[in-house]
């Protein structure tokens, strides 16, 4: 996972799962909207996945 990932996960955690599908989308959105600590986990988990 590249610096620029990093840091769109970290700024805006959704854009950085639109590579990843609908699901990954969704529930990153729905994290976010519960809070932003854990949508930028849930984003860096996913993005973390190989």
């Amino acid at each position: 996972m590249g610096f620029w990932r990093v840091l769109v996960c970290i700024l805006f955690p959704p854009l950085a799962v639109v590579d990843k599908g609908c699901g990954s989308f969704l529930i990153i959105f729905l994290l976010t909207l519960c809070g932003w600590v854990p949508g930028v986990i849930g984003a860096l988990i996913i993005n973390n996945k190989k």
